[in-house]
């Protein structure tokens, strides 16, 4: 295995790192003690696909083959504990446009064509439908309601974190399942840390509109150059706050993506010659 450059966050539970099968994937020890998922995060290892998509490619768009792609989800279900047929995956666009899945959508996106587009998070209470969003720096944004028994995936890029997406998700969970914040545990996965994530003012404008100021200081920072580094671990962390979560319910990833690119495919790293990650999430 690689070695790992691990940027921390004090005080807060770390990425795992698994290998089952010659596949490495990253888990969450606070999701795996609530005792009702199976989840994972892949890495860029032990999949089959070259070049620079090598080898754990899980996107059938960036130009990859389509056979090599298949056999790298099937490779990483076996590892993690899904099946292949049993995924339903999101049509990401940078909204916060989120889904309910239901029996019906069994197979979206490997299986058959999705019927639906511009999707960004998705939420389930049907036991073994596998939620599956993708990555190469944007944060995934995990939930587990341990009382109700459903669960919620949402990417979370800087529009949608801004956006508030992982908010809105808790919400559609208690909308829809009814759901008590104070149940839902939450993940927020490996991603682009603030020391690697430039930013332009455009941007920070944003923030500045969405977020109190007292939390500026640490959601930014500016540079001399102009621009600004960005937090989206902590933004993220504070959508979920304000949903009501408690913050001890709340893991936060150690692992940036863009700071080990030997492991995890790095959009910001590579210059965009890449492959995708994947978030898996199932209720058993």
């Amino acid at each position: 295995m690689r070695q790992l450059k691990w940027k921390k966050t004090k005080g807060r539970p770390q990425t795992r790192l698994e290998e089952r099968e010659g596949v490495p994937f990253l888990v969450f020890p606070a999701l795996e003690q609530t005792g009702i998922v199976v989840h994972g995060f892949s890495t860029r290892l032990g999949g089959v696909s070259e070049g620079i998509f090598s080898t754990m490619n899980l996107s059938f768009t960036r130009g990859d083959k389509e056979e090599a792609v298949r056999e790298n989800y099937r490779r990483l279900g076996r590892a993690m504990g899904f099946s292949c047929e049993n995924l339903v995956c999101s049509d990401q666009t940078h909204t916060t446009n989120l889904r309910v899945v239901t029996e019906e959508d069994r197979g979206k996106g490997f299986t058959r064509p999705k019927d639906y587009r511009d999707v960004d998070g998705l939420v389930t209470n049907v036991p073994g439908l596998v939620l599956a969003t993708f990555y190469a720096d944007c944060v995934p944004l995990y939930l587990v309601d341990p009382v109700r028994r459903c669960i919620g995936l949402s990417h979370g890029g800087w529009r949608g974190t801004v956006g508030k997406i992982g908010k809105k998700t808790a919400e559609l969970m208690e909308e829809q399942y009814g759901s008590r914040p104070e149940d839902l545990r939450a993940a927020i996965g490996p991603s682009i840390c603030q020391d690697c994530y430039e930013v332009s003012e455009d941007v920070i404008e944003q923030f500045r509109a969405a977020f109190e100021e007292r939390f500026w200081p640490e959601l930014f920072y500016a540079k001399e150059n102009g621009k600004y580094q960005l937090n989206l671990w902590r933004a993220n962390e504070l959508g979920f706050l304000e949903a009501g979560l408690k913050p001890e319910h709340i893991a936060v990833t150690d692992l940036c993506t863009c700071c080990n690119p030997g492991l995890l495919f790095s959009h910001r790293a590579s210059h965009g010659k890449r492959g995708n990650l994947g978030a898996f999430l199932m209720l058993k």
